[in-house]
């Protein structure tokens, strides 16, 4: 059954597949922008006054909302944190109060991050895993804490905590590609940490997948298999037939990138624990397989 479904952040990476996939097995969306509309499927809003007419929301199904300034955009500055928090919560309040004023069962999936479970070690994480501490465990918080007005409506609501998405243009694996392929990628730090990897193909089957099962609750966007962060790039030196050996060590990386390393050098063993229950299947579901299509895929 086709479905209306109404998407923020679709100029992203994530949310510029997303509406592809969409429109590609026929359902109608409608991007929520920021600038005066360009096309029929767009509709103006202002996230940042924390309000949406709910009448934007006549005939949707669900809300896809994935906006909200990028992590890796600066470095970390009180100013930058803060927008950070405000460019996700503001948007989040005005969505999940419009649906509440709906008054119909329209499923919010909301963007969130594995950045909710802190800088946990070897630990292996669920759903059902407390959450940590740091900078972007608070965001997390506040962020899918902005979703309440909608739960709290009856409203079904997932946030769906994303992985390290691996994609050519990804805001982590971009860097790391272009190095690798020069023959100068290695770990960084000591590359113990786990990173929770998803290609990008597979986090968005997962949304779809989350959207067309209206699963609720927090839900893991990460691959079956996360691995520290060498091996990620000593399979990629592998398969580009390259050499790994020059790490960043920790100190250069707090250096240059000051507070934002913490996001790089955090360990976080998250698992799909909820994906996997409700039947969903990777297509990348290994590391080599995954880092077989990044090191392949010509975009």
């Amino acid at each position: 059954m086709t479905q209306r479904i109404a998407v923020t952040g679709s100029s992203g990476l994530i949310g510029g597949a997303l509406c592809r996939s969409l429109r590609a097995r026929g359902d109608e969306v409608v991007r929520l922008v920021r600038r005066p509309p360009e096309h029929a499927e767009e509709v103006q809003w202002d996230p940042a006054s924390r309000h949406l007419d709910p009448a934007v929301l006549d005939g949707v199904d669900a809300v896809v909302n994935l906006a909200g300034a990028s992590i890796g955009e600066k470095r970390w500055s009180p100013e930058f944190k803060a927008l950070l928090i405000s460019s996700r919560t503001h948007g989040t309040t005005a969505l999940a109060e419009a649906i509440a004023a709906t008054g119909r069962q329209v499923h919010l999936v909301n963007g969130s991050a594995v950045g909710y479970y802190g800088d946990r070690g070897d630990e292996v994480l669920t759903e059902e895993s407390p959450g940590g501490s740091g900078f972007l465990a608070e965001l997390v918080r506040a962020w899918e804490g902005a979703t309440e007005p909608a739960r709290a409506a009856g409203a079904p609501v997932a946030c769906v905590r994303t992985g390290i998405v691996m994609a050519p243009k990804g805001d982590a694996f971009k860097p790391l590609l272009l190095l690798t392929r020069l023959g100068l990628g290695g770990p960084l730090g000591n590359g113990r940490h786990y990173w929770p990897w998803i290609t990008l193909p597979d986090e968005v089957r997962g949304i779809l997948h989350v959207l067309d099962q209206r699963l609720e609750g927090p839900v893991n966007l990460t691959g079956p298999d996360p691995a520290p962060q060498r091996e990620i790039v000593a399979e990629m030196g592998r398969q580009l037939h390259r050499p790994t050996l020059l790490p960043a060590p920790a100190f250069a990386l707090r250096a240059v990138l000051g507070e934002m390393s913490s996001d790089i050098l955090a360990s976080q063993r998250a698992l799909p624990q909820r994906l996997l229950e409700s039947g969903f299947e990777h297509e990348h579901a290994t590391l080599p397989d995954a880092v077989r299509w990044l090191v392949s895929d010509p975009s």
